[in-house]
């Protein structure tokens, strides 16, 4: 059956098609009166194809109309005199016969969104949110959702080859402790109960797992009522999310490299590392990178300075672990850029200060706390750190993982600021060997520092004898280019080593019962061992379409402060609608 509204889209025709009668559909782009003749762009998802209007009755039907209008056009395709190389229709044109006015547009749009006139960038993006529907017009934005449309094919097809089974989970759910807090739903039919949207699929995932089901994904829409973070959507975000039975954490990973491999080589064209990805231990990592996401980009590394200053009458120093980086070639930086660093790390990092001295050319210390390096710290410097000539050292003192965490923020800044990190190349690793537990200082008790189904390494003799902050999990993270890309675990399938790692973080085996009875009680019937992880996609295409916005690559995102300004949400409801859900809101 016929399309009434077009034959053919804007991106296709060509020299070939000269002669044809054709009917094309689209939105203005741009409209050129040159007297004689009137130049229409026409624009849809496929390109961009240039209508002649000649006719003094079309003239004068279209003269009132504006860019954004939506239009149908039947006419001849005819070459064009003037071509335009840098389109694939630009050797023809149509020359319009009839053309009929399928929506107008207002004459001025709340921004500028057509390509070759637009600065996004410019435009205050909760007006740009407000009005999403003009924003995904935009060639950059639009092709964005494009390209997330690809990659999850490629996800789903290069799963499927692996043997994995696509498989959806329920988003009304049940509240679990996931580490944020849960977005909630009243539910009408049980008074004062609720459900809860999922953080993610983990008790459901394993269920599968129990449920015989050998490997499990989905493409899983996640919930968490947390703060805003850069590389994060507000609220809701997506992930990939895999399960198989049993399987260890090297079969994990080896599906992660393949998947991840597949989708960046298919959809970019920047150099990636190589499979296997390098295997770094948490604590290694906060020791020389001082982040468990660390940017391998960056070749600067922290190293420990706490020996070669331990004679030191600097007092900032004295009983403070120190750490070090060592900048090469830094030397050539002057006081302005050593007292701006100092400035980052005291007002953004909150350090207690950033000491810093450099090597000049006669191996001599420079600037900043020179006095204090005496021979022997510079003797140590250079042999323990590998300081030299030319080179700058900055230095941070505080208690252990205080001047790791700064020290980290101060080595991706000193990357960032001398423009060290190496361009056009995705870096992968895997951070594993994660703390089983932390200390949770607001609330003073041990806590769960990742996935609190893992499995603790040492099994029930590591949970019954090691002090907790001593055990680690059979946890590990995916890190590309300083973002965690992907989570995941071997998980705890022993009700008994359940209990017994949930009890350390405070919970009660009858609150572990009330809070996951599903899968405790699925426990106790032949569980297999398995093992998984889930990859961010919304952060995957952020990294493929190299932007630092995630908002960037959503259809219909949230703004920074989790609200939807298009369809203004959150709003309020009706009372009839809080009654029918029994919820009654308390003004205190």
């Amino acid at each position: 059956m016929a399309n009434e509204y077009r034959d053919h889209n804007c991106g296709e025709l060509n020299i070939k098609d000269v002669g044809t009668e054709v009917k094309l559909a689209g939105w203005i782009q741009r409209i050129r009166n040159l007297g004689g003749m009137t130049f229409v762009d026409l624009r849809d998802q496929y390109g961009i194809t240039q209508i002649v209007v000649s006719s003094e009755e079309l003239k004068e039907q279209i003269s009132n109309l504006c860019t954004e209008c939506v239009i149908s056009v039947e006419g001849k395709v005819v070459e064009r005199s003037n071509k335009n190389s840098k389109i694939p229709t630009g050797e023809i044109e149509i020359e319009a016969k009839k053309i009929t006015v399928l929506g107008e547009c207002e004459s001025t749009l709340p921004f500028e969104i057509n390509s070759e006139k637009a600065d996004i960038e410019a435009v205050r993006e909760d007006l740009r949110l407000e009005y999403r529907f003009l924003d995904l017009r935009n060639d950059k934005i639009h092709n964005n959702i494009l390209l997330r449309s690809k990659i999850m094919k490629t996800i789903r097809d290069k799963m499927v080859e692996m043997w994995f089974t696509e498989i959806q989970t329920p988003i009304l759910a049940n509240s679990s402790p996931e580490g944020a807090r849960d977005f909630l739903v009243p539910s009408r039919l049980h008074p004062g109960e609720f459900y809860a949207l999922p953080q993610a699929p983990q008790q459901f995932k394993q269920l599968l797992m129990i449920s015989g089901f050998d490997k499990y994904f989905q493409i899983a829409p996640c919930f968490r009522d947390e703060d805003p973070r850069a590389d994060r959507a507000p609220g809701e975000f997506y992930q990939v999310d895999f399960e198989m039975a049993f399987a260890t954490q090297e079969d994990v990973l080896k599906v992660i490299e393949e998947l991840i491999t597949n989708v960046f080589k298919k959809h970019t064209n920047w150099k990636l590392t190589d499979a296997p990805f390098v295997r770094i231990p948490y604590r290694e990592a906060m020791e020389k990178y001082g982040i468990d996401k660390p940017d391998l980009r960056n070749p600067l590394i922290i190293q420990d300075a706490t020996e070669i200053f331990k004679n030191t009458e600097f007092n900032a120093f004295k009983d403070k672990t120190i750490k070090a980086i060592v900048v090469p070639n830094g030397a050539a930086q002057g006081r302005k850029f050593f007292d701006s660093m100092t400035e980052f790390a005291v007002e953004e990092q909150g350090a207690k200060g950033l000491a810093w001295t450099k090597i000049d050319e006669n191996n001599t210390a420079q600037g900043g706390i020179a006095k204090f390096i005496t021979d022997e710290v510079l003797k140590g410097l250079e042999e323990k750190l590998g300081a030299k000539q030319g080179d700058s050292i900055f230095f941070i003192a505080d208690k252990l993982q205080v001047a790791q965490k700064i020290a980290g923020q101060v080595r991706i800044e000193l990357g960032n600021r001398l423009d060290l990190l190496e361009k056009n190349t995705y870096k992968f690793c895997f951070i594993v060997d994660f703390p089983m537990y932390e200390y949770n200082e607001d609330e003073q008790k041990v806590d769960f520092n990742h996935n609190p189904f893992s499995m603790p390494q040492g099994g029930m003799e590591a949970l019954e004898t090691k002090e907790p902050l001593d055990i680690l999990a059979y946890q590990f993270d995916l890190v590309g280019n300083g973002y965690e890309m992907a989570s995941g675990a071997v998980r705890n399938h022993d009700p008994k080593l359940m209990v017994k790692a949930f009890e350390i973080a405070g919970y009660s085996e009858k609150t572990v019962e009330e809070k996951f009875g599903a899968l405790y009680k699925a426990f106790k019937y032949g569980t297999p061992p398995h093992a998984g992880a889930a990859l961010g996609l919304d952060r995957m295409v952020m990294l493929i379409e190299n932007t630092q916005n995630i908002r960037e690559v959503i259809a219909f995102p949230k703004n920074k402060k989790a609200r939807d300004a298009m369809m203004n949400a959150p709003s309020k409801v009706e009372e009839q609608q809080l009654k029918d859900v029994h919820v009654k809101i308390s003004d205190k």
